[in-house]
């Protein structure tokens, strides 16, 4: 098969796994995208892993469902960023803090929405670049109502790049940095703090 093919299958699997999370209940559909996330890590051909023989699955912080919000999406004008058009921002609640962070539409041919966000967990617990908490060309969302966009932090993920140099990711702006720590979803394999 093509490597077009395989990555084209590796989306639709993605996208096969946020479906059931959109249908799922709570913790019990967290712990299925994440033994599903391991499975596709470990088998498909498309993995951003680079020694599979060595992986034994992603690390995450404990599921908390005090992470789970809506946001209100505000739209702005629309300004340019890489492959990229900022199309306006998300507000929120989460854990007692009012937040907002950028959302972005993919200008290419068929779209999709994307959410990168920092936090004061980067360069520790998680990545320094940041993390995706909804990225709709993979089918990576849990969905919306209206301008009411679902944001659960116990789904953020790192980028490829994390686990290979062959990936180029874009890592969340400035203003898509958070100023507390969030202690849910994908962190560096290994971390406990």
């Amino acid at each position: 098969m093509s490597q077009t093919l395989e990555l084209w299958d590796y989306r639709r699997q993605v996208d096969a796994i946020y479906a059931r999370v959109r249908v799922g209940d709570g913790e019990r559909a967290w712990n299925d995208w994440r033994r599903s996330r391991d499975d596709l890590f470990a088998t498909h051909s498309q993995t951003p892993i680079d020694d599979v023989s060595a992986f034994s699955g992603l690390d995450y912080f404990p599921y908390d469902p005090a992470w789970r919000t809506t946001g209100r999406f505000v739209a702005s004008d629309e300004t340019p960023w890489g492959d990229f058009v900022r199309i306006g921002h998300l507000e929120f609640a989460v854990m007692g803090r009012e937040a907002t962070l950028p959302m972005f539409w993919l200008d290419a041919y068929g779209g999709g929405v994307f959410v990168p966000f920092g936090d004061l967990t980067n360069g520790s617990a998680t990545y320094g670049g940041g993390r995706y908490l909804l990225d709709s060309v993979k089918g990576a969302d849990l969905g919306h109502h209206g301008d009411q966009v679902v944001l659960d932090f116990n789904y953020a993920y790192h980028p490829s790049c994390v686990h290979s140099p062959r990936w180029a990711c874009p890592l969340a702006p400035a203003d898509a940095r958070l100023g507390f720590e969030v202690t849910a979803g994908e962190r560096l394999i290994g971390r406990d703090d």
